[in-house]
């Protein structure tokens, strides 16, 4: 058992951030950041483009902004929880900054602000195309500073502790007491009992066959806040990144940044056929779901595979300049960008939904929060703004960090609650079924739950998940657990949760509510 004030699951810009802000504020207070891989990797680790902030420049503005992100939201985004991410985006902004975070700049010392689809005007703050590494590494590089915060690598979230584990009935709401971990060196599951416990496990890419998100990105956090009974919400919003890099047996597939589009990108037809204006007035820099319907439409149409973007007529020396990640391996590939388009295709790439919260990162369990890529906020609604992602984790790691210092010393750590039970377990005889089910998973989601849906699809995707959840539930309890089972098991129920959302949205019956 282990006993510590806050827990921090996930080590991306979000819990970091709150976990650094919590040290720093309760000196005397223990912060255990609990990471299922190395403490580097996340999604921040791979996000390319950067921060979007209205910085009020004559050239910008936070009304600009505002309606931006409303527009690109199709009507559903929480306008009070747009303009709190905004207007407090360029404080967030100067704190990174202090802590030593490199953005580029003009040599005029003014920022470097890129544009990107969906945007009215120059607002991303950038480092090269490499922006979420440069957050990851200055963060990581604080929290080793912070005495009070100790990092657990390789060790699995399992399960949120609350009273269900102990056979009792809350009085008037659930309550989060903390975490099983499986320590995945040395197979042994702890519990580790908290005051306060922030879910920043970030997305679930990987319940499709092809997702710019790295291996981790399994909704483990979701999955574990649905089954512990709070509120999950628009999970039907998956957000398809219209142009990665097509590599047939990559995974995750590389991205190609929305900001090279910004730069003057053009995508063509196979046929080299440019085809975006018919679309959208604002072509190649509209919203991220209408560029993704455009290419999914053209490849339907015409049979092929992928799109190609067309970088030819730019600037290549100023091109790598700006994007030398995409330049490198643009080049590995064998790709020419002054003579060669490059083959895009549409990845599953950010989940608007997610554990719902209020403006204070709150769940509807007590005592828990949720922050980052796996909390729906309210912010996105039905499709995320380019470059939106990152500030509203630094906003809302804020404002998660304010009310759970003033809450925690009216907690106290409950150790009542009783040590995992492996009792009539077994070591599984053979591994096949976990990758085989994985694999129809993925494979189920991507051509029944992809950029467009039909009810027939949906209806058939959820007669086949009943059985996929049946049976995955088998190995889960007969079974000594190993990450492999418990992503598997996460994919599941992230893939039961989208479905189900899905359909409920196109019978208009809302999506506010947990999948028995």
């Amino acid at each position: 058992m282990i006993k510590t004030d806050f827990i921090v699951i996930g080590s991306g810009i979000a819990g970091l951030t709150f976990a650094l802000k919590v040290a720093k504020k309760m000196p005397d207070a223990t912060v255990t950041i609990i990471t299922k891989s190395d403490e580097s990797e996340s999604n921040t680790k791979y996000a390319q483009g950067g921060i979007a902030v209205a910085l009020n420049n004559g050239f910008d503005s936070t009304e600009q902004h505002i309606a931006d992100t409303l527009k690109a939201g199709d009507g559903m985004c929480n306008r009070k929880v747009v303009e709190i991410v905004v207007k407090e985006g360029s404080k967030r902004l100067q704190e990174v900054i202090g802590w030593g975070v490199r953005f580029d700049k003009k040599s005029s010392g003014q920022f470097d602000l890129g544009m990107e689809g969906g945007h009215s005007a120059s607002r991303i703050v950038h480092h090269k195309d490499i922006t979420g590494l440069e957050l990851e590494r200055t963060l990581l590089r604080q929290i080793h500073k912070t005495k009070n915060i100790k990092i657990l690598s390789h060790c699995y979230a399992i399960d949120l502790i609350t009273e269900h584990h102990i056979k009792q009935k809350p009085l008037r709401k659930i309550n989060c007491f903390g975490v099983y971990v499986l320590n995945k060196n040395t197979n042994k599951i702890k519990k580790i009992l908290a005051r306060i416990t922030l879910v920043a496990t970030g997305g679930t890419g990987q319940v499709y066959r092809n997702t710019t998100n790295p291996l981790i990105a399994t909704g483990d956090g979701i999955a574990m806040a649905s089954r512990a009974g709070a509120k999950i919400s628009n999970m039907e919003f998956m957000q398809f990144h219209p142009t990665a890099l097509y590599n047939p047996g990559e995974s995750p597939s590389f991205l190609i940044s929305e900001a090279v589009r910004g730069f003057g990108a053009i995508l063509r037809t196979k046929q080299g056929k440019r085809f975006m204006p018919k679309y959208d007035k604002r072509a190649e820099l509209a919203s991220r779901d209408i560029v993704a319907r455009a290419i999914d439409y053209e490849m339907k149409k015409s049979g092929d595979n992928f799109v190609y973007l067309d970088c030819r007529h730019l600037d290549i020396k100023e091109f790598k300049k700006h994007f030398p990640n995409i330049f490198h391996t643009c080049k590995k590939m064998g790709i020419n960008l002054s003579k060669e388009m490059i083959p895009v295709v549409p990845a599953v790439h950010y989940l608007c939904g997610g554990i719902k919260t209020d403006i204070h990162g709150r769940t509807t369990i007590h005592r828990l929060y949720a922050c980052g890529e796996c909390a729906d906020t309210g912010l996105h609604g039905a499709n995320r703004l380019a470059s939106n992602s990152l500030l509203e984790a630094l906003v809302f790691a804020h404002r998660c960090f304010e009310d759970a210092v003033k809450k925690a010393k009216m907690f106290s750590i409950n150790t009542s609650f009783p040590d995992w039970n492996s009792k009539g377990t077994h070591h599984p005889e053979e591994n096949v079924l976990l990758t085989h089910t994985r694999a129809e998973l993925q494979m189920l989601m991507s051509d029944y739950v992809g950029i467009v849906r039909s009810n027939l699809r949906l209806q058939w995707a959820q007669k086949r998940m009943v059985a996929l959840e049946k049976e995955t539930k088998y190995l889960y309890d007969k079974n000594i657990l190993s990450p492999q089972l418990c992503e598997l098991r996460s994919l599941i129920e992230i893939g039961k949760l989208t479905i189900a959302h899905s359909i409920a949205r196109k019978q208009n019956k809302g999506v506010f509510f947990k999948v028995q």
